[in-house]
């Protein structure tokens, strides 16, 4: 957390711990703190907890002492991000929602709403760090089993500049203990898992509601048919549950995989066993890609550059050689094969703590065919 003279600081109050405790970090350092809780989704169900958080949210501001303020985004989030989301589904490919909603939620209209409310920096309970001085660097947070950095690559850096991460040096557990000694019901409240607008509801059910599957073949990349599948959009590379392939008569007992889809023929392709090669991936391309600063400037002296990507969130650092593609995105070359990169979801890049930036993965491949591994070629 940045030092410096009192500031009037907008907490994004989720009505979690972390959120929470950022706030009383917040006070401890002497700032005028008020709270902003959101609500991003709205369902009249079971699985929808925007009622309940809210309550949270309430109650934890009430304890601290500080005002809280609310307001409905749900327009917002639906045009800037779950309009992407569907999308990125009907193209067969697996977003990650949570990536555009810092972007254009809590780093965008949040950001100016705070604004709005006297706020001259925001602050929320995300376990990143901003770098020292000039220009603005996004870091990773100190406890490695919680860093969200990667989910802060896609925010510019004029929006992180006008941020505090009051827990990027923290670990997790002195995070519950200042909750639990403030006397907050909320700290040992349960983090919340995958897609915020989703929560624990069956994705299945919740994607059929506004996306029609097509049925089709599982077939092995020999163009074996082993099975059925419901439609391309429920399925994800590298998955192994709910495929309902049972053992071959002629085959082997190991579990069943998806490693590409099909789409001109409407086929799932499966292989056995979790080291399959067509699991494996060499390298990948990106779209576009989102640099935080300044493009590194080996791009343009060196036509490469040497960094670490991370190809999901909580993976460990991949050492690899990054240049420029002819699509206008990069090419990513890894030291070591890695497995399941999936279309939809973000390589996001680092230079040791650093958070450099990244871009949404279009293809991979791997080395025993350069096309088995992208989700989308013909096998």
């Amino acid at each position: 957390m940045s030092p410096g003279s009192p500031k009037k600081i907008i907490v994004a109050m989720s009505g979690g711990v972390d959120s929470a405790v950022a706030a009383i970090q917040l006070i401890r350092a002497g700032h005028d703190v008020a709270a902003l809780h959101m609500t991003n989704w709205e369902d009249d169900d079971s699985y929808c907890t925007a009622a309940t958080d809210l309550q949270d949210a309430r109650k934890i501001c009430n304890d601290l002492g500080i005002p809280l303020h609310h307001v409905n985004f749900t327009a917002n989030y639906r045009e800037q991000v779950f309009a992407e989301f569907l999308a990125e589904y009907s193209r067969g490919r697996t977003p990650n929602p949570d990536v555009l909603c810092n972007r254009e939620i809590k780093f965008g209209v949040f950001l100016d709403y705070a604004h709005r409310l006297g706020g001259e920096l925001i602050a929320t309970g995300h376990y990143a760090r901003i770098g020292p001085g000039q220009p603005t660097r996004l870091l990773k947070g100190v406890d490695t089993n919680k860093d969200q950095s990667y989910f802060l690559h896609q925010v510019s850096a004029s929006a992180l500049g006008q941020a505090l991460f009051p827990l990027g040096s923290m670990e997790k557990s002195e995070v519950r203990s200042i909750a639990r000694d403030h006397g907050l019901s909320v700290y040992d409240k349960q983090d919340s898992t995958g897609i915020c607008f989703i929560g624990e509801r069956p994705f299945r059910e919740f994607l059929s509601q506004f996306l029609t599957g097509e049925p089709g073949e599982a077939v092995t990349p020999e163009g074996r048919s082993v099975g059925k599948h419901d439609g391309l959009m429920y399925y994800t590379l590298g998955q192994r549950q709910g495929l309902g392939i049972g053992g071959l008569a002629d085959g082997s007992n190991e579990p069943w995989f998806v490693a590409a889809k099909h789409e001109a023929r409407n086929e799932l392709i499966v292989v056995q066993g979790r080291d399959h090669p067509l699991l494996w991936s060499t390298g990948l391309i990106t779209s576009t890609p989102h640099w935080i600063h300044l493009e590194p400037a080996e791009l343009a002296t060196q036509a490469s550059f040497r960094c670490a990507v991370k190809t999901r969130y909580r993976q460990q650092d991949i050492p690899c050689t990054v240049s420029r593609h002819t699509s206008g995105g990069l090419q990513v070359v890894f030291d070591t094969p890695q497995w399941a990169v999936t279309p939809g979801q973000y390589a996001v890049f680092y230079a040791g703590d650093e958070c450099l930036g990244g871009g949404p993965i279009d293809s991979a491949w791997s080395a025993e065919n350069p096309v088995a591994a992208t989700g989308h070629a013909p096998l």
